[in-house]
């Protein structure tokens, strides 16, 4: 039996998403909502158009795919919970602990999904977490100017860069997800993953790098068992070159982890699940 989907945002991510699933037969979308329906006009059989978003239940759908903005989280998270699974497409909205608590405790019937997107290594950094043995974990994303979408005193920052790669912020992933909320999805899977630290433990640095013309770069640096204020202790760095046009505000090798993310978010039951 197909599982029936319902995707929550048409941006190129949902394009891609909606492109794909139809391809498939063991998934069935059932709805796409978009906040400006006309986008979906043309593009989207008018029968799977959803003009309000709570009118999601009449749907029946098996899993919820947001991509759309951690708003959506925050507004319909637990209440998307009680119906169906959910998988969470900007967990920057997990920043919020009243929120994420919010969310475990709705996840008692359906599972809660959060992709990794473009983190790479995850799954040995939860289980350096859940052993105790992390440390202190740093990821350092570089993009062009173009291709972050910012608030507040960074925002005003990245307009000010020319030639030459300016850092916008370096500080806890915690302070960072509220200022750029569609560009740092990466490391607020770190946080989650790294679950010992958190994302006031966890450190962030975002660099605007003129000359990134076809690439997002993430390095993720990960200090484990032994003497760190000695340094001599286990340390891993990983870089991930994501292939990205200008502009662009996810990188396009990350569509394919998301669809593998979806492909995977079938039988874990309740609970809270990374993927």
């Amino acid at each position: 039996m197909s599982k029936k989907v319902g995707i929550v945002g048409f941006g190129h991510l949902g394009q891609y998403l909606f492109s794909e699933i139809k391809k498939r037969n063991d998934l069935e979308l059932v709805f796409v909502w978009n906040r400006s329906a006309a986008a979906l006009i043309g593009h989207v059989p008018e029968e799977l158009i959803l003009h309000d978003l709570n009118d999601f239940k009449n749907r029946c759908a098996d899993l919820i795919i947001e991509v759309a903005h951690p708003t959506i989280t925050q507004e319909y998270g637990p209440l998307f919970l009680q119906h169906a699974d959910y998988m969470i497409g900007s967990p920057t909205a997990l920043a919020d602990t009243r929120l994420e608590t919010s969310l475990r405790s709705a996840a008692t019937k359906h599972g809660l999904y959060i992709t990794q997107g473009a983190f790479w290594g995850g799954e040995d950094i939860r289980k350096m977490a859940d052993r105790g043995t992390l440390q202190a974990l740093r990821v350092t994303m570089k993009k062009h100017p173009s291709c972050f979408l910012l608030n507040g005193e960074i925002e005003l920052l990245n307009k000010t860069v020319t030639d030459t790669p300016v850092t916008l912020y370096e500080g806890s992933v915690g302070g960072l997800c509220p200022l750029a909320p569609n560009n740092v999805n990466t490391m607020a899977a770190a946080a989650l993953a790294a679950h010992n630290l958190g994302f006031e433990k966890v450190q962030g640095v975002l660099v605007s790098d003129p000359s990134l013309t076809n690439w997002h770069i993430v390095e993720v640096e990960v200090w484990g068992p032994g003497d760190i204020e000695a340094d001599k202790t286990f340390y891993c760095k990983t870089v991930r070159r994501n292939p990205a046009a200008l502009g662009a505000v996810t990188g396009s090798a990350t569509y394919v982890s998301f669809l593998s993310s979806v492909l995977g978010a079938h039988g874990k039951g309740p609970g809270v699940h990374l993927c």
